[in-house]
C-alpha cells in the first residue's frame, strides 16, 4: 500500500498518524521529493475518474491561465498534474486493486481491516 501526499500537507499528516497508530502497512511517497510519473496517475484512474483526482479548490488551479482550465480532459488533466502535482487531491491511497482518495478515518478502519 502507498500513501501519496506531500508531507507538509495536513490531511496527508492525519492519515499518516491514523496509519501509523492503526498499524497499517504502507509507505509514503512525497509528490515533490520522490516525483511522480504518468504511468502511477493512469494507474489511480483505473480506479477513480481524473474529476475525482484533480483539485480544482486549490490555490495552484485559481493560478492556472483560463486557456489551461478550458476544454479539459482526461489526457490534459493528466499533463496538468504532472507539470503540478499540488493539483492532485490528497492523500492518495493506492495499490494494484483499489485507489482512494483524501482522508476519511472511517473509510481508512474498513479497507484496512480486509
Amino acid at each position: 500500500m502507498i500513501l501519496y501526499g506531500i508531507k507538509s500537507c495536513d490531511t496527508v499528516r492525519k492519515a499518516r498518524r491514523w496509519c501509523e497508530a492503526n498499524n497499517a502497512e504502507f509507505q509514503f511517497h512525497d509528490f515533490r521529493v520522490d516525483g511522480l510519473d504518468e504511468a502511477t496517475i493512469n494507474g489511480w484512474l483505473q480506479f477513480i475518474s481524473w474529476e475525482v483526482l484533480l483539485n480544482k479548490r486549490s490555490t495552484t488551479w485559481k493560478q492556472l491561465d483560463d486557456s489551461r482550465k478550458e476544454s479539459l480532459g482526461q489526457a490534459n488533466a493528466v499533463e496538468l498534474m504532472l507539470e503540478n502535482p499540488t493539483l492532485i487531491k490528497r492523500p492518495v491511497l493506492s495499490d494494484n486493486t483499489m485507489c482512494m482518495v483524501g482522508f476519511k478515518e472511517a473509510d481508512y478502519a474498513v479497507h484496512f481491516a480486509k
